[in-house]
């Protein structure tokens, strides 16, 4: 056999072997096959199919073989396919978003190469639409994957996102079951903790998300458990738990950036501000997302360091139109930043437009915030109420519920849910959590008075007459559009004894409330 001709069988199989174990029989136990043995390139390869983090030197290695061969051998789809995902998963650990371009190019090339059976760049198409927020684009590569190979587990993780991007709970849960049925390993209960934790089942996440920190085997995937971990701890209002692990997250990978903002967040929460904000500017620094650099803008503010927030404020702008230029979403950051730092009317605009594109509850609750912020209360209420029926237990969507409640007047359900956003996580936002510390303090305790007040009286108390039925509301209630003090029963004080003699909207005008406060969880 020619040398020339060997070469090419050499590579081909070699490619086909290895594809075949990493994208469609590799299970996500790992108890029936060995990882493929081919050193930098094969790690990467494994984690890229496995949708595990993987380590940046492995990837780069795995990224310079495959443009290698397919300089040689264009015609390879399956390498085309793998080169691709390797660029997603390096645009994701790097947010450096020149990759996604090249990964559409490579990934498009495999599917133009082998237009039928071709799960593998179908699912790399769903992952880099996962990855710049594209979910319908997602929810259409995702289906059309796990259609062609539905024993095909690595389909479901992307499928997983994609509906949880549109808000389709059911589509999330259908999605869930069949990744279950076909394996428990790392990826697995990775990807149930964290659909637990969305759904606020707390315990449920923690047990998967504390299954697949104990089965992570590379330094990569070690880190991107145990931050998950750490994000869940955050979320109970325990910030030294969540230091903790995310300090264990940076023992064993460095470069793990979400881990370094978790740091800042977590120091923040603990008073620990200077430590807090060179965390924050470390992980900016590193991976300048958006998200970061509201993060740190907002407690730049809470600090009173304006000039800074303002400075952070424009880096964000900068950041995000870098990111358009790789085909990044960035709608509802943008919208809630507009809402609470900017243009609240030009943000109602964006966010309406995005709500239609991708109606998830979070969505929701960034128009309705950003309704309310530009002076549509009443519209805002709708759609932020619609978001903490439908959403996860958010304490954001729980903040801005109750202070669009307050504007309008709803003073007991104000308190109701103010107060829920405070007992869900004490820490949320460095600008949210003394907001809704004051408005609490504002509004004061409930009137006095109890049930009696409220309720119609029992047969037994009041006798026969008693047995025809009061219109009454339940407490904490009123009908829609209604304040709640003209519900007061006519056996009340006055309404000029009132501790609190002005209207609802005098006492609480608007502006004072939120104006300025967070609009987003960290």
């Amino acid at each position: 056999m020619k040398p020339s001709v060997k070469r090419v069988l050499v590579a081909s199989v070699a490619g086909s072997v290895v594809l075949g174990g990493v994208f469609v029989l590799l299970p996500p136990d790992g108890k029936d096959a060995a990882p493929p043995a081919l050193g930098p390139a094969g790690r990467a390869m494994a984690a890229v199919g496995a949708g595990t983090p993987a380590a940046l030197p492995d990837l780069a290695v795995l990224i310079g073989e495959r443009e290698a061969h397919l300089r040689a051998h264009p015609g390879d789809d399956q390498s085309w396919a793998v080169l691709g995902s390797a660029y997603v998963a390096r645009g994701v650990r790097t947010s450096d978003v020149a990759n996604f371009p090249k990964a559409e190019t490579a990934l498009n090339t495999s599917l133009r190469t082998k237009p039928e059976k071709n799960p593998e760049a179908l699912t790399g198409l769903a992952t880099l639409a996962n990855a710049r927020r594209d979910f319908r684009a997602a929810k259409k590569w995702g289906e059309q994957a796990a259609e062609q190979a539905p024993k095909r587990w690595t389909s479901y993780p992307a499928l997983i996102d994609a509906y949880t991007g549109l808000g389709d709970a059911k589509g999330v849960s259908k999605a869930l079951e069949s990744l279950q049925e076909l394996g428990s390993g790392l990826a697995v209960r990775s990807r149930a903790g964290q659909v637990y934790r969305s759904r606020g089942w707390r315990e449920n996440a923690g047990v998967e998300l504390a299954d697949a920190a104990a089965l992570a085997e590379s330094p990569a995937e070690k880190a991107a458990c145990l931050h998950r971990v750490a994000e869940l701890a955050w979320e109970r209002g325990e910030p030294a738990e969540a230091l903790r692990f995310d300090d264990a997250a940076l023992a064993a990978d460095a470069d793990h950036h979400p881990a370094m903002a978790g740091r800042g967040r977590a120091l923040a929460s603990l008073g620990r501000y200077s430590e807090a904000l060179q965390a924050y500017r470390s992980a900016s620094t590193r991976q300048p997302l958006p998200e970061y650099d509201l993060e740190l803008g907002e407690l730049y503010a809470a600090l009173k360091l304006k000039p800074a927030a303002r400075a952070q404020y424009e880096a964000l702008r900068v950041h995000v139109k870098q990111e358009e230029a790789g085909g990044v979403n960035n709608e509802r950051l943008l919208g809630l930043f507009e809402a609470d730092h900017g243009d609240a009317d030009a943000a109602v605009k964006r966010l309406t437009a995005e709500y239609k594109r991708h109606g998830s509850p979070e969505t929701a609750d960034a128009l309705g915030w950003a309704l309310h912020r530009s002076g549509e209360s009443k519209k805002g209420l709708k759609l932020v109420t619609k978001a903490m029926d439908k959403g996860p237990r958010s304490p954001l969507i729980a903040f801005h519920r109750g202070q669009i409640e307050r504007e309008l007047g709803w003073e007991g359900a104000a308190r109701r849910h103010l107060g829920e956003a405070l007992r869900i996580n004490p820490f949320f936002s460095p600008l949210g959590v003394p907001a809704a510390k004051a408005a609490l303090e504002e509004l004061g305790e409930p009137s006095e008075g109890g049930p009696e007040e409220v309720y119609a009286p029992s047969p037994a108390a009041q006798g026969p007459q008693a047995l025809t039925p009061r219109r009454t509301a339940p407490r904490g209630t009123s009908p829609r559009g209604q304040s709640p003090r003209t519900q007061q029963p006519r056996t009340q004080q006055p309404r000029t004894q009132s501790p609190r003699g002005t209207s609802p909207r005098q006492t609480a005008p608007r502006g004072s409330s939120s104006r300025g406060s967070s609009s987003r969880g960290v």
